[in-house]
Formats: structure tokens, sequence, C-alpha cells
């Protein structure tokens, strides 16, 4: 974990190349959010958070330039991201989707290069800087090994890492991920977690959108904690995440105490079955003989 203070990362956070200002938000004659603006801390590793349909993937879609907001606009560098071109905002920020597909047949090699897609043109074709994007992804990734297999037939945990590698490969500095440790068993979710890590210690905006609270503070530095389409609060993991925040919006009534690996915050939740609300007694146990 960085070893900054909340005052530092506050400090090196102050810059936002992406923000959202005044945006309603929805999909298919639907809207989720209304009037949201917040803005994504440059270089920082960003967390959304909150229960289920309460609009975390929806605004990172929109981040993505994947939905156009009905009202108001999201701004990448200060302009609206609509009036950037489509190849220019590839090579600024890439999006891995919450389910991706691979076309049937494709090897692994060949769907990650498919993160160079914003380079090529009829100017610009395959390259040697191309190639060694796409090696350098795969090794990243640990999946250099795999580089011929058909994606077909990985297992998930090396499948997310192949779509991790494409988007990698993609070289922007501002990483969007949509729920992406999702039917990974937990030895998997920690090590793309970790590998998210590391792509943020090496200068990268990432931003994802998480289930689980005590990786979100973990792994995060900024959360943006979100209830029934709307904004609750932001700030680092210390900041905000309390008892009564995870009643609030969660509606679980639950402990925060220090994680005893890293010290950031860790959910507890309470025993609805103790008299008290609280944490159950421990019944010890005896062998018998």
């Amino acid at each position: 974990m960085s070893d900054m203070s909340d005052a530092e990362m506050k400090e090196t956070m102050t810059d936002a190349r992406l923000q959202v200002r005044n945006a309603t938000i929805g999909y298919d004659q639907r809207i989720i959010s209304t009037d949201l603006t917040v803005d994504i801390p440059h270089e920082s590793f960003t967390a959304i958070i909150g229960p289920n349909g309460c609009g975390k993937s929806t605004l990172l879609r929109a981040v993505a330039r994947v939905l156009t907001p009905v009202k108001g606009e999201v701004l990448l560098d200060g302009k609206p991201i609509a009036s950037h071109g489509a190849k220019q905002v590839a090579r600024q920020l890439g999006l891995l989707p919450q389910t991706s597909l691979a076309p049937e047949g494709i090897r692994v090699a060949d769907l990650v290069a498919r993160g160079r897609a914003p380079y090529q043109s009829l100017f610009h074709q395959w390259s040697p800087e191309d190639e060694k994007a796409v090696q350098d992804a795969l090794v990243a990734t640990r999946t250099d090994n795999l580089s011929s297999r058909l994606v077909a037939e990985l297992s998930g945990g090396q499948r997310q890492r192949v779509w991790v590698a494409m988007l990698l490969a993609q070289q922007t500095p501002i990483m969007l991920l949509d729920e992406p440790t999702t039917f990974l068993d937990i030895a998997h979710q920690y090590e793309l977690m970790e590998l998210l890590r590391t792509f943020h210690d090496e200068g990268k905006t990432v931003v994802t959108v998480l289930h689980d609270l005590n990786q979100a503070c973990r792994y995060a530095q900024h959360l943006i904690v979100m209830r029934d389409g709307q904004i609750v609060t932001t700030g680092s993991p210390a900041e905000v995440m309390t008892p009564d925040l995870v009643e609030e919006v969660f509606g679980l009534k639950a402990m925060v105490v220090p994680d005893p690996v890293t010290g950031t915050p860790n959910i507890v939740p309470l025993d609805p079955r103790s008299a008290e609300g609280g944490l159950a007694p421990v019944t010890p146990v005896v062998d018998e003989l």
C-alpha cells in the first residue's frame, strides 16, 4: 500500500482529467441518475461502490463515452468528451465492460492485438511499436505463455487477465473497469486487484466499479459512494467508510475496524441474532477424546 498520508494523496489528486458536470444519465429511455457532479482524481485508484442498481456502471459508461448524458456533460481535459474524436478518446481511456465476449475461434494474441485498434489507419498499419505493446501487455498480465491458446479454452481467471491485457495494450493513461472481479474465485480476485494496483503504481489512473467493500478500501485511494442514482459522498476510504455510511447506503449494521494486514478500513457485519446487535459470541471447540 502507499505510504502517503491522506493530505499528501489529496495534494497529488487535485487535477482531474475526467469530470462529470450536472449530468443526467440513463439508457433505453430510462433515467438512472440526475444532476451528477463528480471528479475522477488524476492518477488515482478510484473505486465506485454502492448497492446493486444504484447507477455505478451507468456512471462508468458515461465517463467512457459509451453513454451520452441526457443533460449535463462529461469533460475530458476540460472539454466535453463528445467534442473529442473517437480515436483520440480511445488513446486516452480504455474500458473493460462488465461482460466481454470474444469472437469465436480467436486466439489470445489476436484478441490482445485488438487493443491497438485506436492506432491503426490507412496511413498507419501494424508496426513494431504495436507488436511491442502487445507483447509487453501479455508479459505484464502473465498471459504470454497463453498467446497461442484459444480464448474459449481458458479458465475464468485466465480469460479475465487476457481482457485486461487487451486493455493494457491500448496504452491509455486512464483505465476503466466495470466489476472486473465478478465470476472470479477469491484467489483470482486478489490476483487481479494486485495487477491493477501495479498499473496504478506505474502512473495510470485506474477507475473500477467494485462490490467488495473491503477490496475497495484496501486497493483504492479514492471512493465514489452511490445510492439510488446519486453520489452520497467521495473521499479516501479512511475519510468516508464509517458504520453510519455502511448502514445508510447498504442497510447493513457493521463495525469498521483496521484491516490487520494493511490498516485500511475493514467492514465486519454485526450478527443480527445477537441481543445487542453486535458480534456473536464465539463458542470454544473442545476436542472429544
